[in-house]
């Protein structure tokens, strides 16, 4: 079968994977007003184990109560409360076999439903481009950001690091920096948002310098052999059209950094990770095996399986994530494995708001 490189088992670092297939992190503001994930996110997580995905990585999770939230009803793991209530998601993905892994996430500049209110923060005071995200409960244009200080970025750093050691007490196999997509990690990282002319801004050394700091302290806080990766990539959610500018001298630049500072893993997710950049003839996670000895995974339509063990077989990937195929078949792998055929995605899902409640709604209705 051309699909059967996406069920051979796969390891990151010590942990052993049943096979190919994750789940992508995917933002769903169902959590409660306090950020406590629910035991309907914890149903929710474990039908991606029952459906015989190997790994289920959760959603982007905030990793501070001051400025790191990004949206209305976002889960957390900054407080007790917050860490009990990851306990249940991971029992559940754990009781139904796969491993699951927590994302860590600093909104920065595009966060449009902190609680606490104030000025957003971000590498620099520039106003980030496009709208709020109406799925996500957001409207408007996004506010000017205050320019984060040395001491603050220290302060995230530290916070991302005490976070995963949470993730570690409450049970997850493992945790996933999110430095993709226009968060601030990806603010730090991307030119025209980073203007500063200290240690963190100027050429890609310096702008990778935030998720080099982060993966040396969340390794240090874990230990050598717990699984620690971090998403990158080019678009945003607020500006699909960016591309690294030093093409494959950043991907070389970054790639090589990160892994010496103890990443596990990389995650890289584009529209369509299929197509090859900067001109090289590689796609993006082509060149994360190329500049690097790591596991990589690779995200952005690869919703053909055909396609999907292609970037296996390829060498581009070593695991496939994702994101809307998921939803749209949470038991993807086991139609996959079985040749069933697949449900295609429908947009209906997601609205008014990409929450649990309205998912659920819409498959009832749909019989």
């Amino acid at each position: 079968m051309p699909v059967a490189a996406l069920f051979t088992p796969v390891a990151i670092g010590p942990l052993r994977l049943a096979n190919r297939a994750a789940v992508a992190p995917m933002t769903r503001t169902s959590a409660t007003d306090e950020g406590l994930a629910t035991a309907q996110m914890a149903r929710y997580y474990g039908d991606f184990a029952r459906g015989g995905f190997g790994l289920v990585i959760c959603e982007g999770t905030f990793t501070d109560d001051r400025m790191a939230q990004g949206y209305l009803n976002q889960p957390g793991i900054v407080t007790e409360a917050q860490v009990a209530a990851w306990r249940a998601v991971v029992d559940e993905v754990h009781g139904a076999g796969a491993a699951v892994f927590l994302q860590l996430q600093h909104a920065g500049a595009i966060a449009q439903g902190r609680p606490q209110g104030g000025q957003n923060v971000g590498p620099s005071a520039v106003q980030p481009k496009g709208e709020q995200l109406s799925i996500y409960k957001g409207s408007g244009a996004w506010g000017m950001p205050r320019e984060i200080t040395s001491d603050e970025l220290g302060q995230v750093v530290a916070d991302f690091a005490a976070c995963a050691l949470r993730a570690q007490e409450a049970g997850f196999d493992g945790v996933e920096i999110h430095g993709a997509n226009g968060y601030l990690l990806d603010q730090l990282f991307t030119s025209y948002t980073n203007e500063r002319t200290d240690e963190y801004g100027g050429d890609i050394r310096n702008r990778a310098r935030l998720d080099e700091e982060v993966v040396r302290a969340i390794r240090l806080a874990v230990g050598p052999t717990y699984p620690v990766g971090i998403r990158l990539s080019q678009s945003k959610v607020n500006d699909y059209d960016y591309t690294w500018p030093g093409g494959e001298d950043d991907a070389r630049v970054v790639f090589r950094l990160l892994e010496a500072a103890g990443a596990s893993y990389f995650h890289l997710t584009e529209h369509d990770i299929t197509q090859p950049v900067f001109g090289s003839g590689q796609t993006l996670a082509g060149l994360a095996k190329r500049f690097s000895t790591l596991p990589v995974i690779a995200n952005g339509g690869l919703d053909d399986p055909a396609v999907a063990a292609a970037a296996v077989t390829g060498g581009a990937a070593d695991i496939v994530a994702l994101g809307k195929p998921a939803l749209a078949n949470p038991d993807w792998p086991e139609r996959v494995r079985a040749g069933k055929p697949l449900d295609e995605f429908d947009f209906q899902l997601l609205l008014p708001v990409a929450t649990l409640d309205n998912a659920e709604a819409w498959r009832v209705a749909r019989g």
